[in-house]
């Protein structure tokens, strides 16, 4: 079995969930679908496609300016569907990406497709393709050289997706994505409203390539049981809803253990001490969603655990 990199999960402030909410946890609780009538439904991926976009668009604490390029929206399981067709459409590349990143892109690449190499390695060049996340994955913040970087993928004729996984739990997040490299945006609901295992996402594409999920998209072959959730969540709670509530309590806990807040509103950032929590990037990421849901100091909460250096 491969070993998971930068996996965390057995620390106190490792990896990133959601954070169990009540109120979330209240609405995923109370559904109850009418599964057959669901399945019958041949409009329901539409108008979850429509009420996602227009979440991601409702936002005023980020500003995701020309999204709108992206006309074409298809159901993906989480994110992780959308790397998976990403993958496969451009197999004939070398695949790029931060130190730092996501886990599954090195896993993946690794076990099938083998030519790759991180971006700090080596300059970008014409024949690769770059996954970046935003916020990026090793921070909860944007990347410094985001802009940099796609502005060169632009000039190399770079395909690029943009992962939007933590969108919905940060805040001051500022993209342009009118950068013809970018081919693929995903956006999911698993960090933001405790439904990982609901695999409630979203690609979205300029064009139509008429890909694997596109084929999917067409004969209506998708999870139609996460769409009606996902619907649910979507017009109940706002893109900021998450961060709005619980941004006061992550300085708090910044505060408790000199930690600097990321923009996303689950992580603290520490670029001395807590090594246990670096992942390749340049800062160690502590991740707070055990803990928002519960009262009282943090300190007092992770008694029992070991801290280092601490």
């Amino acid at each position: 079995m491969s070993k998971i990199p930068n996996d965390k999960r057995e620390l106190p402030f490792g990896s990133a969930f959601a954070i169990r909410d009540p109120e979330v946890l209240a609405v995923i609780n109370s559904f109850r679908p009418a599964t057959v009538e669901i399945f019958d439904d041949t409009d329901i991926i539409k108008t979850y496609c429509n009420e996602f976009k227009k979440w991601i668009q409702s936002s005023t604490n980020n500003n995701l300016t020309n999204i709108e390029q992206f006309k074409h929206a298809v159901y993906s399981n989480g994110t992780t569907q959308g790397f998976d067709n990403f993958y496969i459409k451009n197999n004939s590349k070398r695949f790029r990406c931060l130190k730092g990143e996501y886990m599954y892109h090195q896993l993946a690449w690794k076990r099938y497709f083998t030519n790759w190499k991180f971006i700090e390695d080596e300059e970008l060049k014409s024949g690769d393709a770059v996954v970046i996340s935003v916020p990026f994955a090793n921070t909860g913040n944007k990347y410094p050289l985001t802009d940099n970087i796609l502005e060169q993928c632009d000039d190399l004729g770079i395909p690029v997706l943009i992962d939007c996984a933590y969108f919905g739990i940060c805040k001051g997040i500022e993209l342009n994505f009118d950068h013809l490299c970018i081919t693929d945006v995903t956006f999911s609901l698993s960090k933001s409203f405790s439904v990982a295992y609901g695999r409630i996402g979203i690609r979205l594409t300029r064009e139509d390539d008429d890909d694997l999920m596109f084929i999917y998209h067409k004969i209506d072959y998708n999870n139609k049981i996460g769409a009606a959730l996902g619907i649910k969540l979507l017009e109940k709670f706002t893109p900021d809803y998450i961060t709005d509530k619980y941004k006061s309590k992550q300085i708090l806990f910044c505060e408790e253990l000199e930690l600097t807040p990321s923009q996303t509103v689950l992580f603290g950032l520490a670029e001395n001490g807590w090594d246990e929590y670096r992942r390749g990037g340049e800062v160690s990421r502590l991740s707070f969603h055990k803990f928002f849901h519960q009262a009282g100091s943090l300190r007092k909460l992770i008694e029992g655990y070991k801290i280092n250096g601490r």
